[in-house]
């Protein structure tokens, strides 16, 4: 009797410990998904229906005026090389009003011989969903970049030119006020219903006062800009033999990142010739008319 007990309680004990184990090869039932999340994501991509289509493809230049005037550039309550948070005067410029698009960027390289923009082999998995005629370009390094504004007789913005844009002169944190908000941009995850890079101007709220999209999300966006760790809390010349020629200064979040830290004034550098899926970029000019693209005269 006492053999037999000890072999039932065996036989317990096995089945109890071996219930986690099936429970992993069995999987779990994922929680059920946030009705709002399937109704952000839905409108998302049917905003972004129309310039999905190959037959809306976008071939002309948008640009918005950023009329002359100071704004609150920086912030005290971000990162160090965001502060101090100060007034700054800028002039009158005109920026694209969206991000420079795989058919914009085609059309140069098929006119000037330009290299295409591509990865290693090694990272170009992502590719296919990267292709879109109206998606932004990527795997474009900082001189690409430079090469097809010059073409377009135009040039990379400056930082502040950048910030400007797309914070408006209030002082506002995003695009759109100074609450993150749900899903208003294209950030990190698909439940704003894209995985990968979004069409450009798909996200309505991510669009400035001026009228300029995609400055939270979508892409990292070069800047014309070597980067200063505390470009606001000192007069630094461009031409200054003190200014570290080694990064390049990105603003503006994209599709891959997360959290709250995604301020209009965050600032992020990397290598000049780093080529990535997540940086894209757009030019600027001080005209409407493209071909006068006039050098700025901010300290960078």
């Amino acid at each position: 009797m006492d053999g037999r007990f000890k072999f039932v309680f065996l036989i317990a004990v096995l089945f109890l410990t071996s219930l986690p184990l099936l429970g992993i090869l069995k999987g779990t039932k994922p929680p059920p998904p946030d009705p709002d999340d399937a109704l952000l994501a839905s409108r998302n991509t049917e905003q972004a229906s129309q310039s999905q289509r190959e037959d809306v493809t976008l071939t002309k230049d948008h640009m918005v005026k950023i009329p002359a005037g100071e704004f609150i550039r920086g912030t005290n309550n971000g990162g160090f090389n965001e502060r101090p948070e100060n007034r700054v005067h800028v002039d009158t410029y005109w920026i694209d009003k969206f991000e420079i698009t795989n058919h914009q960027y085609l059309e140069f390289v098929e006119s000037t011989g330009h290299r295409k923009p591509g990865p290693p082999s090694r990272y170009a998995k992502n590719m296919t969903n990267l292709r879109g005629p109206n998606q932004p370009v990527t795997y474009v390094s900082w001189a690409d970049a430079k090469a097809y504004c010059e073409w377009k007789g135009k040039r990379l913005p400056t930082e502040t030119e950048w910030e400007k844009a797309m914070r408006g002169t209030d002082g506002r944190t995003w695009p759109w006020g100074d609450e993150l908000g749900k899903d208003l941009a294209n950030l990190g995850g698909a439940q704003d219903g894209f995985e990968f890079t979004a069409p450009v101007g798909s996200f309505p709220q991510d669009q400035s006062v001026f009228g300029v999209f995609d400055g939270a999300g979508n892409l990292m966006e070069w800047t014309e800009n070597w980067y200063v760790e505390q470009l606001y809390a000192k007069s630094v010349e461009s031409d200054s033999s003190t200014v570290s020629r080694t990064y390049k200064t990105l603003r503006g979040g994209g599709y891959t990142n997360r959290g709250v830290d995604l301020r209009i004034t965050s600032r992020m550098f990397m290598v000049p010739d780093f080529r990535d899926e997540t940086i894209g970029f757009r030019c600027v000019s001080s005209s409407e008319t493209t071909g006068n693209p006039k050098k700025s005269t901010e300290k960078i």
